[in-house]
């Protein structure tokens, strides 16, 4: 047996693989620590690298359409002379919507402001981004509050005549019918992708959605009087 001064005793390190074994270290060495590391890549120079690539792709692409494309511009601007309709940009088109519908305290002050209050006061709490899906557990009394937010959604919608957001609220309404009526073992690989989606997917998947409706009723379907027109009559 070799002298107690060379070796001391310890457990191994990889606890999981041998839990109760018994091993002689020397004082020179030191124990071997297994770990798996995940795959990782380096900000810099890696990701920096590509960022740089995406942004000069991105440069080009729009230098090539603007040489090959004219810009819808319009004529000098006329103070005496606005048009009809005033739009605003395709980003505040949405927005501009919305003002047709509802009164400008709403629809411009209290909106926007729930908004912006939801993007500060969101990151003060801890989000689970990969949390399970919305009818996999209590699922007859999650759907009584789902029939009762839709309900409650669609009067008030129905109320102020939004049948442009009403519209994608039946829409969504019916998808997560069906995500409720499905569940991870599905025969259907959509019905378990909808079945897993939790309760913020929902949540964000119907804003964009409304977003996008809106956004496009007042880029193609807005004339003179921001009443309703169709894309291929004349204003």
């Amino acid at each position: 047996m070799a002298d107690s001064k060379d070796f001391t005793a310890g457990v191994e390190s990889n606890a999981k693989k041998s839990p109760r074994r018994i091993v002689f270290i020397t004082r020179r060495t030191s124990a071997q620590v297994k770990a798996e590391t995940e795959d990782q890549i380096q900000t810099f120079p890696e990701v920096l690298f590509r960022a740089a690539i995406a942004i000069q792709v991105l440069a080009i692409a729009l230098v090539w359409i603007a040489l090959v494309f004219n810009a819808p511009l319009e004529g000098l601007a006329d103070p005496s002379h606005t048009p009809n309709p005033a739009k605003a940009p395709w980003y505040f088109l949405g927005l501009q919507e919305m003002l047709h519908y509802f009164p400008p305290v709403v629809a411009g002050v209290l909106v926007p402001g729930l908004v912006v209050m939801a993007l500060i006061v969101i990151p003060y709490f801890k989000v689970n981004i990969e949390a399970e899906g919305l009818f996999l557990k209590d699922r007859a009394r999650r759907l009584r509050i789902f029939y009762l937010i839709v309900a409650a959604l669609s009067v008030f919608l129905l109320f102020f005549k939004v049948y442009a957001a009403f519209v994608p609220t039946l829409i969504m309404a019916a998808i997560m019918l069906l995500a409720a009526q499905s569940s991870p073992q599905s025969s259907s690989a959509f019905r378990r992708y909808l079945a897993a989606k939790p309760l913020s997917y929902w949540v964000m998947t119907w804003f964009l959605f409304e977003l996008v409706v809106l956004t496009a009723i007042g880029t193609f379907f807005r004339g003179p009087g921001w009443s309703w027109v169709w894309p291929w009559q004349g204003s």
